[in-house]
């Protein structure tokens, strides 16, 4: 709400307040005569309240120039309705039982009140206002922070993964000219996939098995013989929607980790179950006897799906990650 709108709800909010205490006096006409002034000078005092003193004083700390100022508009509105009213307006008083204090009959007093109450309410309403506004802002500049984050991240996901799949081809094209084809064509559908639906915050989850499949089997096509990799897909609703390019990360780690190359007892076994508020992803791999020698770039894509998972799933997912004799990765999703 800009400052002009909050000067005419306030100017509003006064004009409701007088109109309520005329007919509580029986439409009495004196009663604008006496208190007409004092309307006209609380609208003046709330403009500079509101356009200048509170913002130009008290939102920038000059507390002391504030009160001051506040100080002195309070008794000077307050002097000049007094001195603007009519001379004697006793009559349209209700009578009162007992004695009256004397400040209470003062006309001036009145008036003071009438300003004081004015100018805090004004200063209230402003306060308000900065502190939603501050709340606001504050909220837009986290929600920014995020969205570049996650896109930096993807941007480091993405030719991670472009990277490794020219890898496969590159070795397909050495030892069996024949797969080439069928690994630019699998390589062209992921491709499609990291381009244009990754660009989303959330897709499909079908969308993402199909990639996962689309994944492992431009892996197979580096070698005629079998790879021990299981997949198990347990889903009630495909249609559930999730972050993208969340579990190929650990899939490709566990490929690379698992020695699954060399085969031998060597495997790789990964499991996606899918219900309509959660999401279970699992693999599992073998560690080799002997450590595998990896380049000094592994790991990117496990770190920054961590980072990912705690952006977009801060209080709703669970990752468990242990290594004794193989190596366990377990994510938990809650969709709701």
């Amino acid at each position: 709400m800009n400052p002009f709108k909050r000067y005419v709800f306030q100017v509003l909010l006064w004009l409701g307040i007088w109109l309520i205490v005329w007919l509580s006096l029986n439409v009495e006409p004196r009663f604008i005569r006496a208190n007409g002034p004092a309307f006209l000078l609380q609208c003046i005092l709330l403009l500079v309240l509101i356009y200048h003193t509170v913002p130009q004083f008290l939102f920038k700390g000059k507390l002391f120039y504030f009160l001051t100022l506040i100080v002195l508009l309070i008794l000077i509105t307050s002097y000049v309705s007094m001195e603007m009213g009519p001379p004697n307006m006793d009559r349209l008083r209700p009578p009162r039982a007992g004695r009256t204090p004397p400040f209470l009959e003062s006309r001036f007093f009145r008036q003071l009140l009438i300003m004081s109450v004015t100018s805090l309410s004004a200063v209230m309403v402003e306060t308000f206002t900065l502190a939603q506004q501050k709340q606001k802002s504050e909220a837009m500049a986290k929600a920014e922070l995020k969205e570049s984050e996650l896109k930096f991240l993807k941007m480091q996901i993405n030719p991670h993964f472009l990277f490794n799949a020219l890898n496969n081809i590159y070795a397909l094209s050495v030892t069996n000219s024949e797969k080439t084809q069928e690994g630019i064509s699998t390589l062209s559908l992921m491709l499609r996939y990291v381009l244009y639906d990754c660009e989303r915050p959330q897709i499909q989850l079908r969308k993402e098995l199909e990639y996962i499949r689309h994944f492992i089997r431009l892996f197979k096509l580096k070698s005629s013989q079998e790879y021990n990799i299981k997949l198990v897909e347990e889903s009630d609703d495909d249609s559930v929607m999730v972050a993208p390019m969340l579990f190929v990360p650990f899939i490709e780690n566990s490929f690379k980790h698992s020695g699954i190359e060399k085969r031998g007892d060597n495997f790789v076994n990964i499991k996606l179950i899918a219900k309509s508020n959660t999401v279970e992803f699992t693999v599992v791999n073998s560690l080799p006897d002997v450590p595998l020698v990896i380049d000094a770039h592994s790991g990117i894509g496990i770190q920054n799906v961590e980072k990912r998972l705690a952006l977009l799933y801060p209080k709703s997912h669970v990752l468990t990650i242990e290594k004794t004799n193989q190596f366990y990765v377990n994510l938990k999703i809650n969709l709701s």
